[in-house]
């Protein structure tokens, strides 16, 4: 009996010292093999933990699968250090931050590479981690000459390896460190529309639309001989220009294409203004040379005052001159502060069609009221307050208010033409006042159903001190100009 308790001890004793040595056999074979990297995955549960082929750094959390992988020293994401917490590790996974990085300081050598070392070795993997693919937000000067400096502003403009500007191979170029733009010199010449940057991370093949775009004219019925402005943009490299039909051969554009000036022809009708470069034209949907149109009144053709107010009927004015015919003065002298209605500043006008009944549904922002007005007096302090005969909307013209707090005398060279947008007026506000109120939204809330309704212009002083007006309006008349 002795004999078998004995065997049946040591028995015993062998293989709880077999099972001892094992694990540590295990453990050590296992932190003796260096690890192995087989797939990079999203950390997120299940359907989305899907495996990444590639990522833009962000921040986010990944999973390193594979083997040999619990015992970590260091982890690179394109040479960057990632930081990582050793309780998430098991032998076969690692939960891992991707680490921020600067792409304009990255080793390209080690682009795209993750770096895994433990104790007992290390291994690399491939994972396209970078910015993501280029895009495009604009050019600092289409129109820069040959040699000047120019930038393509966008996003992702890192590890360019092939850039063109207009058909010319671009080979010398600057780079910011965000990846925001690229600077290089204007080449000589410039062939096409496309702008194309192939990068680490993608290709942007960039079409550049440039069609001109006309915002407005310095006056719209100038005499001959008086120079004449159309201002918008992308109104360079013109090849054809013209104005209430007639051609326009000689001209002058601003070096940022944002206006062309020239000197107004003997006009025999009225059209509109068109401009046409290579990259598409621009055609206003009015006509010039044209005080008919949607003619309010105008004193001569279209004679619509009532008889009363303050306004006076004139021509030959050497103060306004370049306007042949019959316009309205108003001379105000120190007006009181907060006055200015009903009689002592206002030009009241009859009834008329504002806008053609067919177009009362159209949007407010497709019509506008328009005026050629004279100021050859620096003019700050009043207001031009234009009142339609319906609900009383009201819009303010304070070419001098810049902004809230900032204000600049305002005066003009001879006659322009003001355009001021239906939707620029306003109902009265209880608390803010007439003509401050919400913004027209419907024309027929401004002219009634029909579109026909009175008008009345006149000056007000909404300051607390005594301002003056000197000016001449002609031409009042309603438009569309969409």
């Amino acid at each position: 009996m002795k004999i078998k308790s004995y065997l049946t001890f040591y028995s015993l004793l062998l293989f709880l010292m077999i099972a001892a040595v094992l694990p540590a056999c295990k453990k050590d074979r296992e932190s003796s093999a260096a690890p192995v990297i087989l797939s990079i995955k999203n950390y997120a549960a299940s359907p989305n933990d899907t495996v990444l082929n590639s990522a833009a750094p962000n921040g986010q959390y990944v999973v390193i699968t594979g083997d040999n992988l619990q015992n970590a020293t260091q982890i690179s994401f394109n040479g960057v250090p990632a930081s990582f917490n050793s309780a998430l590790f098991a032998p076969n996974s690692a939960v891992v931050r991707i680490p921020d990085m600067q792409f304009s300081k990255i080793d390209t050598a080690k682009l795209y590479v993750v770096e895994y070392a433990t104790k007992a070795g290390s291994t690399t993997f491939s994972f396209k981690l970078g910015p993501a693919a280029p895009t495009f937000a604009g050019i600092s000067n289409l129109y820069a000459n040959p040699g000047d400096s120019v930038y393509v502003y966008g996003s992702g403009l890192f590890f360019i390896q092939r850039f063109s500007y207009r058909g010319t191979p671009i080979q010398s170029f600057k780079l910011d460190t965000a990846g925001n733009s690229i600077g290089f010199l204007m080449p000589a010449a410039t062939t096409d529309d496309q702008i194309s940057i192939i990068t680490k991370s993608g290709t942007l093949n960039h079409k550049i639309i440039a069609t001109p775009v006309i915002a407005g004219i310095t006056n719209e019925n100038a005499n001959p001989g008086d120079s004449v402005y159309v201002y918008g943009s992308y109104l360079k490299d013109i090849q054809v220009l013209t104005f209430a039909g007639a051609p326009i051969t000689s001209f002058v554009s601003s070096k940022n294409g944002s206006s062309v000036g020239f000197i107004l022809p003997t006009l025999t009708q009225s059209g509109p203004v068109s401009v046409t470069t290579p990259f598409g034209t621009a055609t206003t949907a009015y006509h010039v040379n044209d005080v008919v149109t949607g003619s309010i009144s105008n004193w001569d053709s279209n004679f619509n005052w009532q008889y009363w107010g303050a306004g006076k009927q004139t021509n030959g004015n050497p103060n306004f001159s370049g306007n042949s015919s019959t316009y309205f003065v108003l001379d105000i002298d120190g007006l009181s502060g907060n006055d200015g209605w009903p009689w002592s500043t206002n030009i009241p006008m009859n009834a008329i069609q504002w806008v053609p009944q067919t177009n009362i549904a159209d949007a407010a922002s497709n019509w506008a009221f328009k005026f050629e007005v004279n100021i050859p007096k620096a003019w700050k302090g009043t207001t031009v307050d234009i009142v339609s005969g319906v609900n009383g909307y009201m819009a303010r013209w304070e070419p001098w208010r810049i902004n809230a707090t900032t204000t600049v005398p305002y005066s003009t060279k001879g006659w322009v033409t003001v355009t001021i947008p239906l939707t620029s007026f306003r109902a009265s506000h209880p608390e803010l006042g007439e003509g401050m109120g919400a913004p027209l939204t419907k024309i027929s809330d401004l002219t009634g159903d029909s579109g026909n309704t009175s008008c009345i212009m006149y000056i007000h002083n909404y300051t607390l001190s005594a301002a003056s007006f000197y000016g001449a309006v002609d031409n009042l008349r309603v438009v569309k100009i969409k």
